[in-house]
């Protein structure tokens, strides 16, 4: 082989222990970057779930709200026509003995 081959040869070997050794380096980073993505990962689906936890937490505690207030709606409205039961035969007879005359 001739000189110029030669120096040819030794450049283009440096060259690929210049990229082996890049590569060496990239290869060591990429466990660390798997793991930072990961932990990442792990955090955005903890927050994720955890707001998906509130808002549910947020609506059970609404309809729990939504179903006392029907209750004592309900208590309510029991209540006012058992007065107005009483109200109206309470009328009823007033008005029977009015026009019966019994009572002025």
């Amino acid at each position: 082989m001739n000189e110029k081959t030669i120096q040819q040869v030794l450049e283009i070997e440096q060259q690929a222990d210049a990229v082996h050794a890049e590569a060496l380096r990239e290869a060591e980073k990429l466990p660390l970057q798997a793991e930072q993505e990961a932990q990442a990962l792990i955090e955005k689906a903890r927050a994720e779930a955890e707001e998906e936890a509130r808002k549910m937490a947020a609506k059970a505690q609404a309809e729990e709200e939504r179903q006392r207030i029907l209750a004592d709606a309900e208590k309510t409205v029991q209540r006012t026509e058992a007065v107005a039961k009483t109200n109206f035969n309470k009328a009823v007879a007033y008005v029977l003995n009015r026009v019966s005359g019994r009572e002025s």
